[in-house]
């Protein structure tokens, strides 16, 4: 519920997942797992459609935004209070039943369901690093090919890939891979960088194991840049085929026709 009155409170602006868990969980330590957990939960009990939505839209490397119309809640027979809180005109009938099973949701996950097992068939795709310049002059790039990547992964049958919103949250942050991936619920990280020399881009990859720390998959592409589509068939294929032996036949044979 303070969630939901968080981004009903913003109706119309993006709201940083950092910004939720400073004004949601305040004084609480929770990882950017929580944020994402309480939207899907939001979404389930409302009928939300993430990729067409009524409510809660995503907006990728920013946040979430309330997209729903939001009007002060006039009490049917006491005037409100100062100060009270705008809410989304649907809880005026829905408020009891949502806040109910929110809790009681939450309260079940929390005190009755084990963590869930981290899938073998899992990769999260961080923002690849520019070091193009001091300018960062290729940011743009960098983060283009980030997401492609996510794209492109996230389509081979079996294989599970955190969305960018995800990924773009630890953009900038020095945080250690294995919390990452535990935050993610990954088994794999894919990281990168680019540097550029005269016309020529060079795009290193890495495919790191979350419970070892240990490389398993590196490789250094050196490519024109208006090639940059390229770069990415290469990586997300040989990020496939390097996933090998740890991932089941269906996704092995999704990936050795990249």
């Amino acid at each position: 519920m303070r969630l939901l009155t968080c981004l009903a409170d913003h109706a119309g602006e993006v709201v940083s997942i950092d910004d939720l868990l400073e004004q949601v969980w305040s004084g609480v330590i929770v990882t950017p797992d929580s944020v994402y957990q309480a939207v899907a939960l939001l979404r389930r009990l409302l009928g939300d459609d993430p990729k067409q939505p009524t409510y809660i839209a995503t907006v990728p490397r920013l946040g979430y935004r309330m997209v729903a119309s939001v009007a002060p809640w006039v009490a049917p027979v006491a005037p409100p209070k100062s100060g009270q809180h705008r809410q989304v005109w649907f809880l005026i009938t829905a408020g009891a039943a949502l806040c109910l099973a929110l809790v009681v949701g939450i309260n079940f996950r929390t005190a009755s369901s084990p963590p869930a097992a981290v899938s073998q068939n899992s990769v999260a795709v961080l923002p690849f690093l520019d070091l193009t310049s001091e300018s960062m002059d290729q940011e743009y790039f960098a983060d283009g090919m980030t997401e492609e990547l996510i794209d492109r992964l996230s389509k081979i049958p079996g294989l599970r890939v955190p969305p960018p919103t995800s990924s773009f949250y630890f953009k900038g942050k020095k945080v250690p891979i294995a919390d990452i991936a535990r935050s993610l619920g990954v088994a794999y990280v894919l990281d990168g960088s680019l540097r550029k020399s005269g016309s020529t881009m060079r795009v290193a990859a890495r495919l790191v194991r979350a419970d070892s720390g240990f490389v398993v998959w590196t490789e250094t592409y050196d490519r024109r840049i208006d090639d940059g589509l390229k770069v990415q068939d290469d990586i997300a294929g040989e990020v496939i085929r390097a996933l090998g032996p740890s991932i089941d036949g269906t996704v092995r044979s999704a990936g050795t026709t990249n």
